[in-house]
């Protein structure tokens, strides 16, 4: 570590807003286009290295350097990153194991024609209880097979906002296949 390195870690661990500032303003696009090439989704590095700033500006008393300070910040935001497509993807391996077992649950033959209509008659109406955005993205996910990030791009929208909404139509999914379960029981 280097002495100019101990000088801002030191300034900004006793509240220097201004160094941490220009330590922000040097770094901030560098980082972006280095989480970009982990996420493919700009507007996703950002999210991921604004939301390393405010942690690290959050809890600037107890950070410590053992590297460089280009090092850790270019660590930081590599496991972020990383940390970030691991949840994501148990959150959709997740999703999509709800959504088997409440399909499954339901197994098809003739004479469950109108149980099978019913059923749809439920999904139709969940998908319209949801909120546009909402019904259209699990929609685009689970009827056309798309993935989040082309969701996002064909939307002009984050994949956090995806997965948000994938989030809460899932819930009132689930909410209503429980329901119509219990109904059908």
């Amino acid at each position: 570590m280097s002495l100019n390195d101990f000088q801002i870690q030191r300034k900004i661990q006793d509240g220097d807003i201004k160094e941490f500032e220009r330590l922000f303003a040097r770094y901030y696009e560098p980082l972006c286009h280095f989480a970009f090439k982990f996420l493919k989704d700009m507007d996703l590095a950002e999210d991921i290295v604004q939301e390393f700033f405010y942690n690290f500006w959050k809890n600037r008393e107890s950070f410590s350097l053992k590297l460089s300070l280009n090092s850790y910040l270019y660590q930081s935001v590599r496991n972020n990153a990383l940390h970030y497509l691991g949840h994501l993807s148990i959150r959709q391996k997740y999703a999509d194991s709800v959504l088997n077992e409440n399909s499954d649950r339901i197994a098809y033959n003739e004479q469950d024609e109108p149980g099978l209509n019913e059923l749809k008659k439920v999904i139709n109406e969940t998908l319209n209880a949801l909120p546009e955005r909402c019904s259209r993205i699990f929609s685009m996910n689970r009827f056309e097979g798309k993935k989040y990030k082309e969701i996002a791009e064909i939307l002009s929208i984050s994949i956090k906002t995806v997965e948000a909404d994938m989030g809460k139509a899932l819930q009132v999914f689930r909410k209503s296949l429980k329901d119509f379960n219990n109904m059908a029981s």
